[in-house]
């Protein structure tokens, strides 16, 4: 690893990179051999196990899915025409998620903001103590999200009206997630924190259930996997498979330097990037590697999208990456003019997502090329929201852009 790099990951890792622990206990996963599931779905056409967003109107939770895919079902066309502008007033990083004709996103200024997806216009806002950097979540009529002043807040979609709130020891710095318990059938919630704990509470009270304990910051969002296990990286270097049900640890695995984002899975494989140089793919029965991908010295901030075929994500070598499911060989990568931390997302045959070079991109699944470009000029570091042939999405100048495409 370069002298940088590891300086780079101590300075976000603060506290401390603790002394790692790999446990491999009982596990009651499927036995399925994840290269034989592999060659079977290919020999009959692809994996066709993804989930996506509920429907083409809606994006209620980050990366689309419970499993994080990154795919979305509305289709884009091959052009970028803005339709509104939204001001917070404050520096943004947190993704846009939509739901019930609203955009809802997070401000520097503490303040989570529901935009009218027609008008652009507010519809309501509600201001927590601190910074909000977390993408939200929609479920069952409210809306949740985390803040740096760490609490997870409960509030009404429609009206922004305070429901219940539920404290953490340190920032929360990803959104939630949501399942259904297999046992108890409750709806619940898991969401990651800097107190080093990955929470998991009741949807309707915030009640608290159960906590899982690593040795750093969790700063992705937990990934469900087949509605039983809960999936996600920290600042530990570790990748933890958890019971949804009770929170005891199923399998870990080093992952070789600190995961600043989330765990996209498909097929029993987590696919994740670290902040050193590697993309990585995971048998989550085994907890054995599958590959490592592993071109420059660069680290990845970027959540990977997981589509039949390959995996998508971008680094901060300037590039978007797309890898090889199978054999996690480079298949194309296309070259921006600043780092992407924006994680992509799938449409149809097309890619978008944002860079620090202030540019929102569209380009080919296929061939990598660019489709179209808009230029908004300030650093895009969010992930976008796909809905209904439009394209949402923050941007570190405060604003909130809304795109229309046509075919």
């Amino acid at each position: 690893m370069r002298r940088t790099s590891r300086i780079f990951m101590l300075v976000f890792c603060m506290p401390r990179l603790a002394k790692r622990r790999i446990m491999k206990e009982s596990n009651p996963m499927s036995p399925n051999s994840i290269p034989w599931l592999f060659a079977v779905a290919f020999l009959f056409g692809g994996v066709k196990a993804f989930s996506s967003a509920t429907q083409s109107n809606e994006w209620p939770r980050h990366r689309g899915d419970p499993a994080l895919n990154g795919i979305a079902r509305s289709e884009l066309g091959s052009d970028l025409s803005l339709q509104w502008v939204f001001d917070t007033g404050e520096f943004l990083k947190s993704s846009v998620v939509v739901a019930h004709g609203l955009a809802y996103v997070g401000a520097e200024s503490g303040q989570i903001h529901a935009i009218d997806l027609k008008s652009g216009k507010e519809k309501w806002s509600y201001k927590t103590d601190m910074a909000i950097e977390a993408p939200p979540l929609v479920e069952a009529g409210m809306v949740f999200v985390g803040s740096t002043d760490g609490f997870l807040y409960a509030l009404e979609a429609t009206t922004g009206k305070l429901l219940w709130r539920y404290e953490t020891d340190g920032e929360i710095m990803g959104a939630p997630n949501q399942a259904i318990r297999p046992k108890s059938k409750d709806s619940v919630l898991v969401v990651g924190s800097y107190d080093n704990f990955v929470h998991c509470m009741d949807l309707k009270t915030g009640k608290a259930l159960w906590k899982f304990e690593t040795q750093n910051y969790v700063n992705g969002v937990p990934t469900i996997y087949e509605g039983k296990y809960v999936v996600f990286g920290g600042c530990d270097a570790m990748l933890y498979v958890v019971g949804l049900e009770d929170g005891k640890i199923v399998r870990s695995v080093e992952v070789e330097a600190p995961i600043a984002a989330s765990v996209a899975v498909a097929d029993g494989v987590g696919y994740v990037g670290n902040m050193d140089r590697a993309v990585m793919a995971f048998d989550l029965e085994s907890a054995e590697m599958v590959w490592s991908y592993q071109p420059k010295s660069f680290p990845y901030f970027s959540s990977p999208a997981v589509t039949e075929k390959t995996v998508l994500i971008g680094g901060r070598d300037k590039g978007l990456h797309c890898i090889d499911r199978v054999s996690g060989n480079a298949i194309w990568r296309f070259s921006a003019r600043g780092r992407i931390d924006s994680s992509p997302v799938v449409s149809a045959e097309k890619v978008v997502f944002g860079s620090m070079d202030g540019k929102l991109y569209v380009v080919s699944l296929k061939s990598g090329t660019e489709v179209v470009s808009y230029e908004i000029g300030e650093p895009i570091s969010s992930t976008p929201a796909v809905v209904n042939g439009r394209v949402i999405v923050g941007c570190e100048d405060g604003k909130v852009y809304a795109f229309k495409t046509q075919s």
